[in-house]
């Protein structure tokens, strides 16, 4: 008897794998097919600042999930509006939304190794230089390691394409989801979606779902499957320091009339620390790291060594005791300076002005209006007069130190428990069908604009996140590995087919 039940699990184990094995050689042969449309797709421009070009992006993705027998409409916005598509299986099942935007972020095309962002090419690393190579390679060699370059390749045209593929290699086994699908697409996340909680708030019924799935984002730097429970939120500011009304001559005036850019550097200084704390007191306050919360940060594989590499820096900030847990604290960075010209422009002047871009990275304890104004009397407590114009004369005339402040608080942050129900359901796909512990972030460095969702729905919310790590998103030569396209058209698969 014993030997007839291990024959009989042999024989389950033998055919599961097989099982695992064709979904993953037809995820990789029809994310190949798919990749001449992912090329068509990042081809269109998509600024999120021009509203032509989004609608042309909005049709696109209308006419795809078309050919899928998805029911869509636009859900019109003060601002940009956003595309919601549904896919009914049976009314009796739960629904599942999955969220990603198809907008992108600006480009310098000078700053580009190819004649266009929006040109995608395919390009191969050699060990020290990246190289491009015709697109006919993808079929004819070893293609897991190279990339496609384009913008929004991996931030984030690449998801949905993937979850387009993974529901064509499902109709090619005459399968259906094992749940109705809600795919609520943003066309302006890089602006921080600002008609994204007017939507919610008007169209709550039409957004219902059972939970949310965010497509957007790195995998852990391991490459081993990855879910995020959390994301920050974010908020930014801009600070301008006042000189002279005019651009004044360095050498008459140097040593007499205050220089904005040292003032605005001297301010800036004032509020970190050498190693990189916010010195404002109370900035970190609500922040508690308790064993609970430790044990959390500690399962997820050290990221230290990795990022150094990565980003050549030999030493890190100590806001946290390692990467994981410097990311649950609010953060305030310097995203931009400006004052004067610089390298073959550089003038022999004291500026007239300097202006300072902020960010401030928002945790879920932590209130961002509190934070906001604990920078503002921290600048206060320098002797500065805040204003929100540009100072009138008689201002400049009256008060010695004048500081421009304004601010936007685009989202807060959200957070699932780690622990929860659809935590566990996605964490048990993920190691059945990779055979390895998913890593399991408590919280992203990077903010995604889903928390209305969370907040006013009250809807779990966890991200899959399937793109490689160096993708340089936001920047020049963006890319997406085609391994981990493949291996996210993979993840979608067994998702789809998974009853929840």
């Amino acid at each position: 008897m014993k030997k007839f039940i291990t024959i009989i699990f042999i024989f389950c184990c033998h055919i599961n794998l097989l099982s695992q094995r064709k979904y993953e050689q037809s995820s990789k042969n029809e994310g190949i097919k798919t990749l001449s449309l992912f090329k068509e797709f990042l081809s269109i421009p998509n600024d999120g600042k021009n509203k032509q070009e989004i609608l042309n992006n909005i049709t696109w993705a209308s006419d795809q999930l078309s050919q899928f027998a998805f029911e869509r409409v636009v859900l019109e916005t003060s601002s940009l509006p956003l595309l919601l598509a549904n896919k009914i299986i049976d009314k009796k099942l739960p629904t599942i939304a999955f969220y990603m935007h198809l907008d992108g972020q600006a480009v310098d095309n000078s700053k580009w190794s190819q004649k266009s962002p929006w040109q995608p090419v395919i390009k191969r690393y050699d060990g020290e230089k990246w190289s491009q190579v015709e697109w006919d390679n993808i079929y004819s060699e070893e293609n897991q390691d190279l990339r496609i370059f384009a913008r929004s390749s991996s931030d984030d045209k690449g998801p949905f394409l993937m979850f387009l593929t993974a529901l064509r290699v499902i109709d090619n086994y005459e399968k259906k989801p094992a749940f109705n699908i809600k795919l609520i697409l943003d066309f302006e996340e890089e602006k921080s979606s600002p008609g994204l909680p007017e939507a919610v708030s008007n169209f709550k019924d039409d957004l219902k779902a059972d939970m949310l799935l965010i497509l957007d984002g790195p995998k852990h730097f391991s490459g081993k499957p990855t879910l995020v429970f959390g994301n920050r939120g974010i908020a930014d500011i801009t600070l301008t320091t006042y000189g002279p009304k005019a651009p004044q001559h360095s050498g008459h005036y140097g040593n007499y009339i205050p220089n904005p850019a040292l003032r605005l550097s001297q301010v800036l200084a004032s509020m970190k620390s050498e190693d990189g704390k916010v010195k404002i007191p109370g900035f970190y306050d609500g922040i508690k790291i308790d064993n609970e919360v430790q044990e959390i940060l500690n399962n997820v594989p050290a990221a230290e060594e990795s990022i150094k590499l990565r980003t050549k820096i030999k030493s890190l900030d100590k806001v946290g005791n390692n990467y994981q847990e410097s990311i649950q604290y609010p953060s305030l960075n310097i995203r931009g300076l400006q004052s004067g010209w610089v390298g073959n422009q550089a003038r022999t002047i004291i500026p007239s002005t300097a202006i300072a871009e902020i960010d401030v990275r928002l945790v879920l304890e932590s209130n961002p209006e509190r934070l906001i104004k604990l920078i503002k009397n921290h600048i206060k407590s320098l002797g500065y007069t805040i204003i929100d114009h540009d100072p009138s004369d008689t201002e400049r005339m009256n008060f010695d130190k004048i500081m421009k402040m304004e601010y936007n608080i685009a989202y807060p942050a959200f957070r699932t428990p780690t622990s929860a129900p659809e935590g566990k359901w996605l964490s048990s796909i993920l190691r059945k069908y990779y055979k390895s512990e998913p890593v399991l972030i408590r919280t992203s460095g990077g903010s995604v604009p889903i928390s209305p969702f969370v907040n006013e729905l009250g809807l779990p919310a966890i991200g899959i996140p399937t793109v490689n790590l160096d993708n340089n998103q936001h920047s020049p030569n963006e890319n997406l590995r085609l391994g981990n396209y493949f291996e996210g058209i993979e993840t979608f698969v067994s998702i789809l087919l998974t009853k929840y």
